[in-house]
């Protein structure tokens, strides 16, 4: 049996490349104002290759949304082992609320990506969205997950107003992103960013207030039917990690 049953909006999200790259490019922003961000700083993966590591926490998502039930609950596993390994270093915990900022941003930028891109979820799809991501949370054993879609929602604005501050290693990671991906890029990617993330973190990250990106969106669903998603993602993306994000497509 699979984890994500077919057909799911879940599925729907995490097999479309540029609904990815969205959920990548929110997450990136809100990832580097987390108060926990240090924990991957000490590593020394997300400072030496910043956009690399967020990869890798997308293809484990995807992982797992397109696995069966055995195999994607085994990659839970190596997920909570990765990170008591790194806690065992440390030598204390990593924070639960943490653990489950982590989690919510990948509900909120799933949500948030594809309406951007497409429409908006209905509320059976929220729900399902929710619920197999707190399926997850419950494999690695993170503990006070809220129980509905409701509940998680009010949470998910405790979180903002706790867990996010701007510090030096936001600024560490936002200088190590235009390196990766050079500056007319870099400008482009805090335009999407002003249009996915919430209140408190484009006020906190002095993003874009009204993005000209904005005013462009309607290229998308043309370039779709045209047949130039490839050679929009050639522009927009470095042709380092452009193999990467096309390997992620998994819609027919």
């Amino acid at each position: 049996m699979a984890f994500v049953q077919e057909p799911s909006i879940v599925r729907r999200i995490w097999g479309d490349a540029d609904v990815i790259l969205l959920v990548f490019a929110g997450s990136a922003a809100e990832f580097a104002l987390n108060k926990a961000v240090d924990w991957l700083f000490f590593t020394g993966k997300l400072p030496a290759d910043p956009i690399g590591r967020l990869f890798s926490t997308v293809q484990y998502a995807q992982q797992i949304v397109f696995a069966d039930e055995q195999k994607a609950r085994q990659a839970v596993g190596r997920m909570a082992s990765i990170h008591t390994g790194v806690e065992n270093k440390r030598g204390y915990a990593i924070p639960d609320w943490a653990y489950r900022d982590v989690l919510y941003m990948l509900i909120d930028y799933s949500e948030r990506a594809y309406t951007l891109l497409h429409r908006p979820l209905t509320d059976a799809e929220r729900t399902e969205l929710f619920d197999v991501f707190r399926r997850v949370g419950d494999g690695m054993n993170v503990p006070d997950l809220p129980l509905t879609y409701a509940d998680w929602q009010a949470d998910r604005q405790t979180h903002l107003a706790h867990d996010l501050e701007r510090s030096e290693y936001t600024d560490t990671l936002f200088r190590r992103y235009r390196e990766e991906i050079g500056d007319w890029r870099y400008n482009l990617l805090r335009q999407a960013q002003s249009l996915l993330v919430p209140t408190p973190v484009i006020h906190l990250l002095d993003l874009p207030q009204r993005p000209w990106l904005a005013k462009l969106l309607w290229i998308y669903p043309t370039a779709r039917v045209l047949g130039l998603r490839a050679l929009v993602q050639r522009i927009l993306l470095p042709t380092t990690y452009l193999s990467r994000i096309q390997a992620l497509e998994r819609t027919p």
